[in-house]
């Protein structure tokens, strides 16, 4: 029986009712937002090719679903940044900053072999704490 008190946020991908996953789930002061791709609302993949582009457009959906959970990017603890060359850490970390210059998030960067659509070049995660929630 799902939580009473467990609040979700859906993105609109094809992938979550398939799989089983919510985009982002609250419980109490906890957001946890999984492996967030590069997609448009049109459900493809955005900048073929461009990790940066795709960054923007993976922290661009996670802001959105923040927001759906009384939340923003200030609330955020800790990002984690998945790429498939981590020769694009520098050009992803300057979109990154864009966002959280100013809260400084921590931050894991590592590389991955692939993800399900080959033509992701990143997927990004986060943890947010809303105090007094």
């Amino acid at each position: 029986m799902p939580d009473s008190t467990r609040k979700y946020v859906s993105s609109g991908s094809p992938f979550e009712p398939r799989l089983g996953f919510a985009r982002a789930v609250r419980v109490g002061p906890l957001i946890s937002i999984g492996g967030t791709a590069p997609l448009g609302p049109d459900g493809r993949t955005v900048a073929p090719g461009d990790a940066a582009a795709q960054a923007q457009r993976c922290f661009e959906i996670i802001q959105t679903a923040l927001e759906g959970l009384g939340a923003g990017l200030a609330n955020v603890t800790r990002t984690r940044i998945l790429l498939t060359d981590i020769a694009d850490w520098d050009a992803v970390g300057q979109v990154h900053g864009r966002f959280f210059a100013q809260i400084r998030p921590v931050t894991t960067v590592m590389q991955v072999t692939r993800f399900i659509d080959p033509a992701w070049l990143i997927e990004i995660e986060i943890d947010a704490y809303v105090e007094g929630a």
